[in-house]
């Protein structure tokens, strides 16, 4: 019997060696696979850092640009502004223009027939005032001086 006792300890030592080597044979294939997903995960990590640092410039190139453009709409909206003033200006003068125009047109119309002229005068003056006005209005609303 001790014989057999002996015999059956040795043979439980042996089936648990064998299970030992089996789970190492196991591990030693997941930590291959693992080492391989670590050589990939290294090399994704790579290029998300060279990703990253082209982003990065990209970004620094975007706020030269944008601040080059700020600078340039700045003074061409500063320039638009000052075009506008002056056709405002120019636009006003226009305005005055006309009126005198109209003025020295009524004055330098002849009086041919002095019973007719004071009755023919006030509309013919209003005629040409409010020709003078129209005209002065279309130039004015078409955004063009006269």
């Amino acid at each position: 019997m001790n014989h057999s006792l002996g015999m059956a300890i040795e043979m439980l030592v042996a089936i648990l060696l064998m299970l030992t080597i089996g789970y190492c044979i196991l591990l030693n294939k997941r930590l291959t696979r693992l080492k391989a997903d670590e050589h990939s995960l290294k090399a994704v990590i790579a290029e998300l850092i060279t990703a990253t640092e082209i982003a990065e410039r990209a970004i620094g190139g975007l706020k030269l640009a944008v601040r080059d453009v700020n600078e340039n709409l700045g003074s061409q909206l500063a320039a638009a502004t000052q075009m506008s003033d002056q056709l405002y200006r120019q636009l006003g003068e226009a305005d005055n223009v006309v009126r005198r125009l109209s003025k020295i047109a009524i004055a330098a119309r002849p009086a041919t027939n002095p019973e007719a002229a004071p009755a023919a005068k006030p509309s013919a003056a209003k005629a040409v005032a409010a020709a003078a006005e129209a005209f002065s209005e279309r130039r004015r609303s078409n955004g063009l001086a006269a």
